[in-house]
């Protein structure tokens, strides 16, 4: 499928004598096409182009550029001026890839000016033969991405079952998945969660071809609970979605292909904000519930401790595996209660700090950067607030937990 994009993208090089590149509608890299430029560097190797290409996807600035023309709606060429501000030194000409009236993607057409005379056509005016001809290549890679699209969803529809079914109604899905995935199926295998993540439109805009990617989901965070109740957001929250992708490895021992993939997957601009985690490998699909609900507490932990993210192994978050185990949402122990008010943020922090370091003062003072009698206070504070006595292990015990759930 791959092979067939490049084809394409060189047809429109071709066509129009520019280099070409093909993005989908997230901006991702799908393909982009070689073309002798008589020497002209700075046209071929255009920043925005060489990043595309480097990098696999555009920045924010350039994406808002490109869109702020309306070229998710266009039904014909675009022609685009450069915004140096932005980092885009050339013009372009973009060719919306549709199908069935559906944007899927968009072919660049680099220009120095030497297609400022080429007609892109509008109300009774054709547009230049050689353009028609790449917009028809255009329409034959968005037949190409429509039918990666329902592929694409009815592996994700399948996983999503196999995820969120209950017991009994998990054994057709892993079976129809293992039909469609025959090769890959038996593993090694790990799941990746990215929460949150914006699940509108996820079947008009299918996620990239990633090295690895099997299958992916949204999938409400809900449905993935312990206690498969609601959060402290009730149902506005419940609808908060993560993603879920399956992921194949190289080897039992390897999570590098699904870090990879979800450091790519963090990239979208449906990932904004977002932590993702990794579970332990496993051998096939028959563990694949409990490995999603591991990778999900992973991406819960990464965006909790920065120190763990963006993307967290579930086998590094440590005292996470248990906390995330826990039913969400759930109230906080009576007498923590009033130091995770926003008026004790500070003495919240504090108290935290000083539970990582074992309780050590020097250290804690160090890392707060504060004096050993500053540091004395305020632990003093939250033990009048909270009527815990900090130098009991059980009282620690409760105050760290509870604060590290709060965190989470």
């Amino acid at each position: 499928m791959r092979g067939d994009y490049q084809q394409l993208v060189d047809e429109i090089s071709a066509a129009l004598g520019a280099p070409a590149t093909l993005e989908d509608r997230d901006f991702a890299l799908i393909a982009f096409g070689a073309h002798d430029s008589d020497g002209d560097l700075d046209l071929v190797m255009d920043p925005v182009r060489t990043r595309s290409i480097l990098q696999r996807r555009s920045t924010a600035a350039v994406r808002a550029w490109f869109e702020a023309f309306g070229i998710s709606r266009a039904q014909a060429p675009l022609r685009i001026p450069p915004d140096p501000a932005a980092g885009v030194f050339h013009g372009r000409i973009c060719l919306p890839v549709r199908h069935r009236g559906v944007v899927h993607g968009y072919a660049w057409l680099l220009d120095d000016g030497h297609l400022a005379d080429l007609e892109l056509g509008g109300p009774g005016t054709p547009p230049d033969p050689r353009l028609a001809q790449a917009m028809e290549t255009a329409a034959r890679i968005g037949a190409l991405l429509a039918a990666e699209a329902r592929a694409g969803r009815e592996l994700g529809e399948l996983l999503r079952e196999l995820l969120t079914s209950a017991p009994a109604g998990r054994d057709a899905a892993r079976d129809a998945l293992r039909g469609a995935l025959p090769e890959a199926a038996g593993g090694p295998l790990a799941l990746v969660a990215v929460t949150p993540w914006d699940r509108e439109d996820l079947d008009a805009a299918p996620l990239p071809s990633l090295p690895g990617l099997l299958a992916a989901c949204a999938v409400p965070e809900a449905a993935d609970r312990p206690d498969g109740g609601a959060g402290r957001g009730g149902a506005e929250q419940d609808a908060a979605a993560g993603l879920a992708a399956l992921v194949r490895l190289r080897s039992p021992a390897a999570l590098d292909p699904a870090r990879a993939v979800a450091e790519q997957l963090l990239r979208s601009p449906r990932a904004h904000g977002s932590g993702a985690g990794v579970s332990d490998p496993r051998r096939g699909l028959a563990d694949a519930p409990a490995a999603w609900r591991e990778a999900l507490a992973a991406a819960r932990a990464a965006r909790a401790e920065a120190r763990f993210g963006p993307v967290a192994e579930w086998g590094g978050v440590g005292p996470y595996r248990v906390l995330a185990g826990l039913p969400a949402g759930g109230a906080a122990d009576r007498v923590v209660r009033p130091l995770l008010e926003r008026s004790h943020t500070e003495l919240a922090r504090t108290a935290e700090v000083f539970l990582d370091c074992a309780g050590q003062a020097g250290r804690t003072a160090a890392q707060l950067g504060i004096h050993r009698q500053t540091l004395y206070y305020r632990l003093s504070k939250v033990e009048q607030l909270t009527g815990l006595d900090l130098d009991e292990g059980e009282d620690r015990l409760l105050l760290h937990m509870s604060l590290k759930a709060a965190r989470l």
